[in-house]
């Protein structure tokens, strides 16, 4: 285990694991971070100049520090491994020779010459779980295609369907959208990571392995109810997906979201707004009929929570069982008290040594809890600090 690494990782699960990462998308760079949060060593082996994830808004202040390479960052090391240069692919490979897993989203045209294709890899280190992470994988027609996060979304038919709901009933009008920020680059990751861990659970069984993780592929999963639903004659359109009743609501000093699936919400639901006159008509007992007479009934429920906060509808759906959720500020997010209980999220350092609070990880381990007080690699820093 490398002298760099915090004592405080000794324990967690991939205590001991060495992963090599070179990523310049958030799916690659995701999938190092999940791992670094369970314990592993994660190098990020940097081009010349750096990543350009260093490069990418948004800004954590007006000293030009990403807020997002920070965020993916946090926990690993870095160390400059130029590969154009005959010394950048020695420093590369005396990390593989000790690595267990390396994440790589290197162009599929780019890798022969670099010493980066499978094959290669697949000669040169042969226990290496060696995660190909590319927007439409390795293989098939798109295998050389470019993608950014827009076409990503839209690749995995998640783009298609938005606006939906509210938006579409303000804005109907409006284009087909992209999920604000990395959506599809976030569930590139956590794919890239889960399938990284089950190919090295197999290495005493099956050595080393090539896998090959498809961006698009992992956003088509996160919506396969969309398409399994063509199965039926069923295309789902931004102007149809949305509940029959129920949905977002604006309430008196915020937003919320109100689902109504089964008989007992919609009895409960009825309680909650005490037993309005139109919602005792007898028809309105038949679950057709309400799907029938939505937007009807989503009138009259809008009305209501207008007049009321939201603190005090969530507070009397809870109690009755209806299914309510309130829509909540980054800000309230950092700050509520079920996210502090549960110590989401952690004291970090910047490079140059100041502050800044971090998202641990979307998990939690009883026996060995997860560690704070990580740093956000400065470029080369394993070579300053004398570890390579």
């Amino acid at each position: 285990m490398s002298s760099q690494e915090r004592p405080s990782a000794a324990g967690l699960p991939l205590s001991g694991c060495r992963v090599v990462e070179r990523s310049r998308t958030v799916a690659a760079a995701y999938a190092g971070r999940l791992l670094a949060a369970m314990g592993a060593h994660v190098v990020m082996a940097e081009p010349a100049g750096g990543s350009p994830l260093r490069q990418a808004p948004p800004w954590l202040d007006d000293g030009g520090e990403s807020a997002l390479f920070a965020y993916l960052a946090v926990g690993k090391h870095s160390l400059l491994c130029d590969l154009q240069a005959e010394s950048g692919r020695a420093r590369l490979d005396t990390e593989l020779t000790q690595a267990d897993i390396l994440l790589d989203d290197t162009p599929l045209r780019e890798r022969a010459a670099l010493g980066l294709d499978a094959a290669s890899i697949g000669e040169r280190f042969k226990q290496l779980v060696h995660v190909s992470v590319l927007p439409f994988g390795a293989s098939g027609p798109k295998a050389d295609w470019d993608g950014e996060e827009v076409n990503l979304v839209h690749a995995g038919g998640e783009g298609f369907l938005l606006p939906n709901g509210l938006s579409h009933e303000m804005f109907p009008d409006r284009p087909p959208l992209k999920i604000y920020g990395h959506f599809a680059g976030y569930q590139g990751g956590a794919m890239a990571a889960m399938s990284a861990l089950s190919a090295w659970w197999a290495v005493p069984q099956a050595g080393g392995q090539y896998v090959d993780v498809s961006i698009q592929d992992a956003n088509l999963c996160v919506g396969s109810f969309a398409l399994q639903r063509l199965g039926d004659g069923s295309l789902e359109h931004r102007a149809t997906r949305h509940f029959r009743y129920g949905g977002v609501f604006q309430a008196a000093d915020g937003y919320l979201e109100l689902l109504t699936l089964e008989d007992r919400q919609w009895l409960a639901l009825v309680e909650m707004m005490a037993f309005p006159e139109w919602a005792m008509d007898e028809a309105l007992r038949d679950p057709l009929e309400r799907s029938r007479r939505g937007n009807e009934i989503n009138q009259h429920i809008r009305a209501w929570m207008a007049q009321h906060p939201v603190d005090e509808i969530v507070s009397r759906a809870q109690a009755l069982g209806v299914p309510v959720g309130r829509y909540r500020s980054p800000q309230e997010v950092a700050s509520g008290a079920h996210e502090q209980a549960r110590a989401l999220f952690a004291d970090a350092q910047l490079s140059d040594g100041r502050s800044f609070q971090v998202l641990r990880a979307p998990f939690q381990f009883r026996c060995t809890p997860l560690p704070g007080g990580a740093s956000v690699p400065a470029l080369d820093s394993m070579a300053t600090q004398g570890t390579t």
